[in-house]
């Protein structure tokens, strides 16, 4: 298909939702088709909330949605997650009583923690009459766990996002959807107007979720690895957020800015700060090679190397990408 690449074909997109939505348990009007889930949050953002309704997320939380509230002239509401890095719904609602969204992401970027089903259900039944919900389930293929797709069946006031971008390895060519009631999508389809499908990515979804052993092979391999670095971290007495997902947040034991410059001086660039966390970095998971890799930069950084300042930095390699972790070559 890379050779059609430069055409539209709406009637791939019609067949790829209509497949995505039977693996779902769903009819195809519950699901709609984006260039990946960062457009659809924003839109919803956009069609949920206003300067007479706020957007509510977690602290620490993905940002974007926040971005899109600003333009929507919004009041942010940011509320910590609980003691185990969840979601803290009843704090949420507390918070907003005049909430036109509320934002969940599970698992949590930048935590890569869970919200228990139970807890979305109870924000869904208890949120203020107008508003709703949004989970964001963008790394959910990293787990086994239940989705909030259920509550669509259902017919609650809720969007789930879905990605293409993560464990499926298709973040350039851009492919994810929004599932919900067809009134509630065509709500963000107003905002956004016509949208059109990148050909290549709506080809390369429909062949991924074809293949039966994908999802389970690749979130065994992340678990994998995952588990080795944790268990690496544990034997040499450095303190981390356990995850779920291809990331976790690490503790730098100091402001984490200078250990992220002097983390880059060794040629591996790690995740940014998030305010509520400023001692923490987002670490993402990576081959075997680039953890081993990490983990000698690590070693030499929390051994005192931190104290000079990094300056200007010259990157004579190019720098090989991989999402909150990058690595030249």
């Amino acid at each position: 298909m890379a050779a059609q690449g430069g055409r539209y074909f709406s009637n791939l997109t019609d067949h790829f939702e209509k497949n995505f939505a039977e693996s779902v348990g769903l009819k195809a009007e519950f699901v709609s088709a984006f260039p990946g889930s960062s457009g659809p949050l924003h839109h919803s953002v956009l069609a949920f909330t206003s300067a007479k309704r706020s957007y509510v997320t977690a602290d620490p939380g993905y940002e974007a949605g926040m971005f899109a509230a600003s333009a929507s002239g919004a009041r942010i509401v940011k509320v910590p997650l609980t003691k185990t890095y969840a979601h803290d719904v009843k704090a949420m609602i507390a918070a907003a009583p005049d909430a036109g969204m509320f934002y969940i992401c599970s698992p949590n970027n930048p935590t890569g923690t869970l919200t228990p089903h139970v807890d979305i259900e109870y924000l869904i039944e208890n949120k203020p009459k107008g508003s709703i919900v949004v989970v964001d389930e963008a790394y959910t293929h990293f787990v086994d766990t239940p989705s909030a797709v259920d509550l669509v069946k259902a017919e609650k006031d809720l969007i789930v996002l879905r990605t293409f971008s993560k464990l499926y390895g298709m973040a350039g060519l851009r492919c994810g959807v929004a599932i919900g009631k067809p009134d509630l999508l065509a709500k963000i389809q107003n905002i956004m107007g016509w949208n059109a499908m990148p050909t290549t990515a709506v080809a390369a979804a429909t062949a991924s979720m074809a293949d039966a052993r994908l999802i389970p092979e690749r979130r065994h391999i992340n678990a994998e690895i995952r588990g080795e670095m944790f268990q690496w971290l544990d034997q040499h007495g450095y303190s981390y957020i356990p995850s779920e997902a291809n990331f976790f947040m690490l503790n730098t034991k100091q402001p984490a800015k200078g250990v992220i410059d002097a983390m880059a001086k060794r040629s591996v660039r790690i995740g940014r700060i998030w305010p509520i966390l400023p001692t923490y970095s987002r670490i993402t998971v990576g081959t075997r090679e680039e953890m081993t890799m990490f983990r000698d930069a690590w070693q030499e950084v929390m051994k005192g190397a931190v104290s000079a300042q990094v300056g200007g930095l010259a990157e004579t390699k190019p720098w090989r990408a991989l999402d909150g972790i990058r690595f030249r070559a």
